[in-house]
């Protein structure tokens, strides 16, 4: 009996699989495409739940709010989202993205590797603005987008534009670029900004431009007025400097190397005179490593600021226009965040997260925290992160106020004046400040196949019995059962008869 019980099985299952098959294969009917969408299902990113959730094509390289849109730049193309819904508002083939200028003006900017010229994109509707064919490099501001084309290797034009401009501001002459700068925003002479896990680096978007720019050549450095266009400073650095742009002064760092240990000094120069505004000894800006006091790096800082550690192993923030000392930590406390505007710090107990205002003593907020807590600044919010458990916190940087507290592993990727972007993997998702999700958009978030009944549980098998013949009995039962089971699955899978079959499920 439980031999003939388990062909019924073997033949219902088989059965029911040819007329599955044969349904899809005629296009009457195909359950596959709903039943991968259950299996590969989207869970909830956070909670509470963010307002939607979608997955992106390819994981993000990065994540720019522009206006009423998300533009999601990936490794071979870019895409933008509706920053109500999600849904996706158009898709092109690029291998870098960019956007510049504000909500109201914003602008994508997208080219290929290698390949002169780029486009600019409107965020919503993808279609192009203005197109450029001989650009080499591109670096884009809240205010201002900036290009380099070169007739030579040694004869270039920077251009200054509206994001939304035809016709360029102001040009200036620059000996070079072709053969260090290439795509979207490279490297020039100026800080380093912290950085935190789970924060993406670029969360704070589009800055505006700085009013002087250092742009490296050829081991030299071309300060350039962001206003104007004119060219104020083309320095070469001594043997054992670095020079930086930071506040509208150039910095002249010198590392010297002397009794096993480095010595620093900082000289910072008015770009239009050359002459020495200020200067301060023995801080370190975090610029050279151990070996020799070689000066790799970039200062550290943000904007119009400079870090520094002082002799007695205490951090600063340093003004980069006058010098002066905004803040000093006390011995213990590790600043994990600042800008032009305040310190963020675990306190020495690493109990706490504290902002202070700069240039004053003026506690703005503080919250609980661990030893592992990070934290960015953008001119909307604060991002705060906590671990075990994983947490992140978007507070008003003016009061420490919460605008969103998420539980999640997810990462920061982009803050934005309503709400921000959080994502892990493909997935992204919307949090807006001041709100909790409730019944979010989301991209396959079905619990079971569409049009299809959940499937019913067999009743569980009767206990085995002592002896031999009862146990086979009670095995020869729960092959009825299962056999029973199965067959109501494939009646529920293929409907009560292949010709009642409903054409998409």
């Amino acid at each position: 009996m439980c031999g003939v019980a388990k062909g019924r099985v073997r033949g219902g299952l088989l059965a029911g699989l040819a007329v599955v098959i044969a349904l899809a294969a005629t296009g009457v009917w195909n359950p596959f495409p709903g039943l991968w969408d259950w299996v590969d299902r989207s869970e909830p990113i956070s909670e509470p739940d963010v307002v939607w959730q979608q997955r992106v094509g390819g994981t993000p390289r990065s994540v720019t709010f522009a206006g009423d849109a998300v533009v999601v730049e990936q490794r071979t193309r870019v895409e933008a989202r509706s920053l109500a819904t999600g849904g996706q508002l158009w898709e092109r083939k690029a291998d870098w993205a960019a956007v510049a200028g504000g909500d109201r003006d914003a602008v994508v900017a997208v080219g290929k590797l290698l390949v002169k010229g780029y486009e600019l994109l409107d965020p919503t509707t993808g279609a192009t603005r203005r197109r450029d064919d001989d650009a080499v490099a591109v670096w884009t501001y809240r205010n201002l987008l900036l290009d380099a084309r070169c007739t030579d290797a040694t004869d270039c034009t920077l251009s200054a534009w509206d994001p939304r401009g035809t016709a360029p501001l102001w040009t200036a002459f620059l000996p070079g670029v072709h053969s260090g700068l290439l795509a979207d925003n490279p490297g020039l002479r100026g800080t380093r900004r912290l950085t935190a896990t789970r924060i993406d680096d670029g969360v704070a978007g589009a800055e505006t431009a700085p009013p002087l720019l250092g742009f490296p050549v050829d081991g030299r450095v071309h300060m350039v007025d962001t206003a104007t266009g004119r060219v104020l400073q083309n320095v070469e650095p001594a043997r054992d400097e670095r020079l930086s742009v930071v506040g509208g002064r150039m910095l002249r760092i010198a590392a010297r190397s002397q009794d096993g240990t480095c010595y620093f000094a900082i000289s910072a120069r008015d770009p239009a005179t050359g002459q020495e505004a200020w200067q301060r000894a023995g801080v370190n800006l975090r610029t050279a490593d151990s070996a020799g006091c070689v000066q790799r790096e970039d200062p550290q800082g943000a904007r119009n600021v400079l870090i520094g550690v002082g002799p007695d192993g205490r951090e600063a923030v340093i003004d980069g226009y006058d010098g002066r000392l905004l803040w000093v930590g006390e011995p213990g406390t590790k600043l994990i965040a600042v800008d032009d505007r305040l310190a963020v710090f675990r306190a020495a107990d690493k109990r706490s997260v504290v902002a202070r205002e700069l240039g004053t003593d003026k506690v703005l907020w503080t919250r609980p925290a661990t030893g592992k807590s990070g934290a960015a600044l953008t001119p909307y919010a604060a991002v705060v992160t906590d671990e075990k458990p994983s947490r992140l916190t978007a507070v008003d940087p003016r009061n420490g106020r919460e605008l969103a507290a998420l539980r999640t592993s997810a990462n920061a990727l982009a803050v934005g004046s309503q709400g921000m972007i959080v994502g892990e993997g493909r997935e992204i998702g919307y949090v807006r400040f001041g709100a909790t999700g409730g019944s979010p958009t989301r991209h396959r978030t079905a619990v079971g196949i569409p049009g299809q009944v959940a499937p019913v549980r067999a009743a569980p098998g009767r206990a085995a019995r002592t002896t031999a013949t009862a146990g086979r009995r009670a095995s020869c039962a729960r092959s009825r059962t299962g056999a029973r089971t199965a067959e109501r699955s494939v009646h529920l899978l293929v409907g009560p008869t292949a010709g009642r079959a409903t054409p998409g499920g």
